[in-house]
C-alpha cells in the first residue's frame, strides 16, 4: 500500500540506533529519501555499512554551530526538506531532584529540549517551502505523567509538548503539521540502564523492578521501537492530514511502569 512516502525528504535526529534508527529505516521502507544525525560514530558506520541509502552525519544537537553545519548539509543532499523528526534526546540522571548534579540537569536540557529548538529553527523554512511539511517531536510518557527521581528528563519532555502545541498553531498557517509522539518505556540498552538505576535506588533488582511495573501496565510489555517507527510514519503521511498539535501516547498504557 502507498502511503504518499515515496521520495519525501526526511531528516532524524539520532537515527543511527534505536527508535531513531527504526523510524529512519521505516520511512526508507516507504520510498523516503532520509539523512540522519548522531552523536555516536560507531552506530554512523555500521549504518552505512548495512544501509548505504540512508545518508548520516555526526552531530551533538546540543552544539549549535554543529547543528547549522549539519542541517545545511541534509538540506543540499536531500534538495529542501518534507519531515523533520526531532528524536535526538538523553536518558539524564536518575535521583531525588536534591542529589541531581547541575551540570547533569543543564546536559539534559541542553540535548532534550533546547536541542530541539537547535534544529527546528533551521527546519522551519524548508519545511513551510515543502507546501506539506510535518515535524514529529519525539517526547514521553514522562511528559504527560511525570517520572520520579528523573526530574531533569520529565521536565524537558514536558516542555518538548509546550514546544510542539505552540508550533502547531504557528506553523498551521503554511501547512506544516506538527505533532509528539510520547513512547512508554521502549525495549532497548536505555531503557535496561534506567530501570538499573532507579531499581538500584528502591533496592530491588532490575528485574524485580521491570515486572512489579509491568504488572499494572494494560499490555504487559515494553514498547517495541518499530512500532514508535510506525506511528511516525503515520503521521507523516496524508492519512493524517487533520493531525496537528497532539501528543500521542505509544506506551501500552503504562503510567506506573514510569
Amino acid at each position: 500500500m502507498d502511503i504518499g512516502l515515496k521520495d519525501k525528504r526526511v531528516l532524524v535526529t539520532a537515527g543511527a540506533s534505536g527508535i531513531g534508527l527504526s523510524i529512519a529505516r521505516a520511512f526508507r521502507r516507504e520510498g523516503a529519501r532520509v539523512e540522519v544525525c548522531d552523536i555516536d560514530e560507531a552506530a554512523l558506520a555500521a549504518l552505512s555499512g548495512s544501509d548505504p541509502t540512508i545518508g548520516g552525519q555526526v552531530c551533538d544537537v546540543a552544539d549549535r554551530a554543529a547543528v547549522g553545519r549539519m542541517v545545511g548539509a541534509a538540506l543540499e543532499r536531500l534538495g529542501g526538506l518534507d519531515v523533520l523528526v526531532n528524536n535526538a534526546g538523553v536518558a539524564g540522571p536518575t535521583g531525588p531532584v536534591q542529589r541531581i548534579d547541575p551540570e547533569a540537569w543543564d546536559r539534559t536540557l541542553a540535548v532534550n529540549i533546547t536541542g530541539m529548538f537547535n534544529v527546528t529553527r533551521l527546519a522551519v523554512e524548508p519545511l513551510k517551502a515543502s507546501g506539506a511539511g510535518v515535524m514529529i517531536n519525539i517526547s514521553s510518557a514522562a511528559g504527560r505523567f511525570g517520572f520520579p527521581n528523573r526530574t531533569p528528563y520529565a521536565a524537558a519532555k514536558w516542555a518538548v509538548i509546550g514546544f510542539t502545541k505552540t508550533l502547531s498553531m504557528e506553523l498551521g498557517d503554511a501547512g506544516v503539521r506538527v505533532n509528539a509522539i510520547l513512547p512508554g518505556s521502549v525495549a532497548g540498552r536505555r531503557i535496561e540502564a534506567v530501570y538499573a538505576a532507579k531499581a538500584k535506588d528502591a533496592g530491588v533488582t532490575p528485574e524485580a523492578f521491570l515486572k512489579a511495573a509491568l504488572g499494572t501496565a494494560s499490555i504487559k510489555h515494553l514498547v517495541s521501537p518499530d512500532r514508535i517507527a510506525s506511528l511516525a510514519v503515520f503521521l507523516a503521511s496524508p492519512l493524517a492530514e487533520g493531525l496537528s498539535g497532539q501528543a500521542i501516547g505509544m506506551d501500552n498504557d503504562v503510567q506506573s511502569l514510569l
